[in-house]
């Protein structure tokens, strides 16, 4: 089976979170399945200067205000169609912000010629390239759906992936016909929200299957606490929402071949991931303390992932003899917070602001545990990488989080099964006593190293949730059309 996947990015070639790594990641494993996935992505600067064997299939005169070309090529064993659309995508930095940080003014434009080339893909734009799955991801390709809602010809199965609910690609309505959608569609059942144009919802409305990126933030987000305004809507769907967790590329996340660590380790060899606790203090500039317990955090700095929570526990946690080290960036005023906090406990707890990947390697390798205090969690990739790399997680009990981390209660404890720590709800409290428990069984050597060779077994590869999407796209595939969304037979709740 051949399967188009559609997405803003991926990795190696373009990554601002976790999407980038699913987007590489998973079409590596469903080759073992038997599925064929071709990725198209947009041509971003760096996308293009990384294309070595590169044909041209198709030109188009006029795509949404200029000239572009779609390229054939592939990179690092992935198989991409590429828009090279340079008035679309020509700017170097982040691909949905400026240089001050705010949205490019015409991404309404940008994403939906993603989804326009996606559509015409399936139409049979490419004779030799017949998908029998299009596969889109988050808002970015939210109109994919829609798009061959209204379109003539063949129309293969759809499958619509929300990696997080809350970016939905909300634009102005005046731009309806712009994009070339009918005005019927400006209605609650279509791509309407809340007076805008919601390209995910569109997604959500008009593709056959949808999946989130785990079990409980499937269940999640059918209800009005963490629905974003969608939760009618997706309990309408819920006969074709499935949650199936994300995996890790456990080649790329392997501590016994990981060139950035400074030491290689496994379960077996766990005095050697001391070495790698010591070449993080140095580079990050802490006291060597070797009786102390190293936390880390690594994140996006914003409220969703309770950046705020982590700055309350920091006092306590220093004052019962941790060691704190961080990596992300994000909203100015947590950064200034986190900075101030380093100044006042110099050895004690430092901060490294930006994307390091080489630096988010050696966190996982050098860190005693890993605190990912989310709000609501989509699923979450740090804290499996956490766990091929025993370091324990501290997670909160939201969404992937609490499917993939097994919290360390006596019970599990003595079943042998514990790989974590859990707390819920997210508030300062409920972190503090989970650290609290952390910073106690530390002091048990034998029962932490128990749960760190616990969390290194952990299942966090691609393998299982590969064979669940096969199936599923199996599925779709056979009649796309008795699947597709309904004119909704009852009005949707926004």
């Amino acid at each position: 089976m051949r399967v188009l996947s559609v997405t803003p990015e991926i990795y190696p070639l373009v990554k601002t979170g976790g999407l980038a790594d699913v987007a590489g990641a998973l079409p590596r494993a469903l080759a073992r399945e038997g599925i064929a996935v071709h990725s198209l992505i947009p041509g971003y600067p760096a996308v293009l200067g990384a294309l070595t064997s590169v044909k041209t299939v198709h030109s188009f005169g006029d795509l949404f205000g200029g000239p572009a070309k779609l390229l054939d090529a592939s990179v690092a064993d992935l198989a991409l169609f590429v828009l090279d659309a340079p008035h679309l995508y020509g700017r170097d930095g982040n691909p949905y912000l400026d240089a001050a940080g705010q949205d490019w003014p015409d991404n309404a434009f940008r994403f939906a010629a993603l989804a326009r080339v996606a559509a015409d893909i399936g139409q049979g734009l490419l004779p030799a390239f017949a998908p029998g799955i299009i596969h889109a991801h988050d808002w970015q390709a939210g109109l994919t759906p829609a798009y061959l809602q209204v379109g003539p010809g063949r129309r293969p199965g759809t499958v619509m992936t929300v990696h997080n609910l809350a970016f939905q690609g909300l634009f102005v309505p005046e731009v309806l016909g712009r994009l070339g959608l009918p005005a019927e569609m400006m209605t609650m059942e279509g791509v309407e929200y809340y007076g805008q144009i919601g390209f995910l919802k569109a997604g959500l409305c008009f593709a056959d299957a949808v999946t989130t990126v785990s079990p409980s933030y499937a269940a999640e987000i059918c209800t009005p606490e963490n629905g974003m305004g969608l939760d009618g809507l997706l309990r309408s769907r819920a006969s074709t929402l499935t949650g199936i967790c994300n995996g890790i590329d456990t080649e790329v996340w392997n501590p016994r071949t990981d060139a950035h660590l400074a030491a290689p380790f496994d379960a077996e060899s766990l005095e050697a991931k001391r070495i790698n606790t010591t070449a993080l203090r140095e580079r990050f500039g802490l006291a060597h303390l070797p009786d102390a317990p190293l936390f880390g955090l690594i994140s996006r700095l914003t409220s969703q992932k309770g950046i705020d929570l982590a700055i309350a526990a920091i006092r306590d946690l220093i004052a019962r003899g941790g060691q704190l080290a961080l990596l992300g960036s994000g909203d100015a005023s947590l950064e200034a917070e986190l900075a101030q906090a380093a100044s006042q406990n110099p050895g004690r707890v430092a901060v490294a602001f930006g994307y390091d990947e080489p630096l988010a390697h050696l966190m996982q390798a050098g860190c005693d545990a890993l605190i990912v205090p989310s709000r609501f969690e989509p699923c979450g990739l740090t804290q499996l990488a956490a766990l091929r790399y025993g370091t324990l997680p501290v997670v909160s009990r939201v969404g992937g989080l609490a499917d993939t981390v097994i919290d360390a209660n006596e019970a599990a404890i003595a079943a042998g099964v514990a790989t974590g720590f859990q707390f819920g709800p997210p508030t300062a409290d409920t972190l503090l006593q989970a650290l609290h428990r952390a910073l106690a069984l530390w002091q048990t050597k034998g029962v932490w190293q128990r749960l760190q060779r616990n969390a290194m077994s952990s299942d966090v590869g691609w393998g299982r949730s590969a064979r669940l999407y096969a199936s599923l796209f199996k599925s779709v595939a056979k009649n796309p059309a008795s699947q597709r969304a309904p004119a909704m037979p009852h009005p949707i709740v926004q």
